[in-house]
């Protein structure tokens, strides 16, 4: 119809605009970014790209390894020897200094580092081994290193260990008062390395991480609550709302990045009703709930039941978010070809590249609740390269 056609259109030049975005993001990345001196990724970088803190964080460090290898890999215009190298160096620097050995002879991911790879701070989460995982499997993929993948199951193998057997060697104490909690973080990060180590590898080692992709869709689709009309950041073990704070928030962000795994999930395997739960669940609901009716843009962290979120930067809105939605509505979009996912698509793309993009290159991250930054550096903690597929 009209409105297809129209929103059709309205794509098609969104998608250059996007492809231009792309080749200014990497470009900042590779002038501003790669220590000469130890290898590796400065991630602190103010607006015009000069580093204000030497310190390196691990997991930045594996998605600008996964995200040059992704490129050069998939991009034929990003098939450039300084992405390669810059890769590498990465990897080396990873595998360097990122693992820690743990009391009990396994090996930990530390969360930053120093410039030449001492260790400064350890995380009792999974979430620096995943983004290892994801940077030496696709490292592998690029340079034919076997020893890469090899690291990577290996660490996998850990990670699931930690998952789902024994937690305890990730340092975090069992307290009396502390509800054990499914939070939609980890069975949404292992799905998504089930999918970065299966693809293109085979029959046999689709089957090896059957079961636990299986595992992992279950895990999120516990978190839609309320009889269908909210998706809840945390639940208990046995899928059940949880009180308080904690039982009530909301993540729009996160559940429309649940919603496209599980979209490339049910396209593997064929799953019709698990991709019209994907995108009627994790993708319009979250959306049509964490719009600003007022400002635009998605909303950082909701309260369910409508009370004011206790995490101060709830208002805010933040980048990835944004990605998460354009990345969601246009895969929705081209699984089914409903013109309302291109309007929605559309409605994220105009606020996104309105207010994100900076003209000195790279995007800032943080915005209040109008649409003003807040912050204006372009990488820090816990933002570095955008990671996307």
């Amino acid at each position: 119809d009209r409105r297809g056609l129209r929103y059709r259109d309205q794509t098609e030049l969104g998608l250059a605009q996007i492809r231009t975005e792309l080749d200014s993001v990497v470009d900042f990345w590779l002038r501003h970014s790669h220590d000469a001196v130890h290898g590796g990724f400065f991630t602190c970088l103010g607006r015009e790209g000069a580093v204000y803190d030497e310190l390196k964080y691990v997991w930045l460090q594996g998605r600008q390894v996964w995200m040059y290898c992704r490129l050069y890999r998939t991009v034929d215009r990003f098939r450039k020897p300084e992405i390669l190298e810059a890769a590498k160096s990465g990897g080396a620097f990873l595998r360097k200094f990122a693992r820690v050995s743990s009391t009990s002879g396994q090996w930990k991911c530390a969360f930053c580092l120093t410039r030449d790879g001492k260790a400064v701070k350890i995380q009792r989460t999974i979430f620096s081994e995943c983004f290892y995982i994801m940077a030496m499997d696709e490292l592998s993929r690029v340079t034919g290193d076997k020893d890469a993948q090899l690291e990577a199951e290996q660490m996998m193998k850990q990670l699931i260990h930690w998952v789902r057997v024994d937690s305890s060697d990730l340092g975090r104490p069992q307290l009396p008062g502390d509800v054990p909690t499914n939070s939609m973080a980890v069975p949404m990060m292992l799905l998504c390395l089930v999918q970065q180590l299966t693809e293109g590898r085979g029959q046999e080692m689709a089957l090896k991480y059957r079961e636990l992709g299986s595992w992992c869709v279950k895990q999120i689709l516990q978190h839609i609550q309320r009889d269908g009309t909210a998706v809840l950041e945390n639940v208990s073990l046995d899928g059940a709302e949880l009180s308080g704070c904690q039982g009530r928030l909301q993540n729009p962000g996160h559940a429309l990045e649940a919603g496209w795994f599980l979209m490339q999930y049910s396209a593997e395997w064929g799953d019709e009703e698990l991709q019209r739960t994907a995108i009627n669940k994790f993708v319009e609901l979250p959306f049509q709930n964490g719009w600003d009716k007022e400002h635009g843009g998605l909303f950082y962290f909701l309260d369910v039941d409508g009370h004011c979120p206790t995490q101060l930067e709830w208002s805010m809105k933040l980048w990835w978010p944004h990605c998460e939605a354009l990345i969601a509505f246009l895969m929705a979009y081209s699984q089914t070809k409903k013109p309302e996912l291109l309007e929605s698509f559309s409605q994220v793309y105009k606020y996104t590249f309105s207010h994100f993009p900076d003209e000195s290159g790279e995007w800032f991250g943080y915005l209040t609740q109008e649409g003003k930054v807040a912050l204006d550096f372009k990488g820090g903690p816990f933002k570095g390269k955008k990671k996307k597929k």
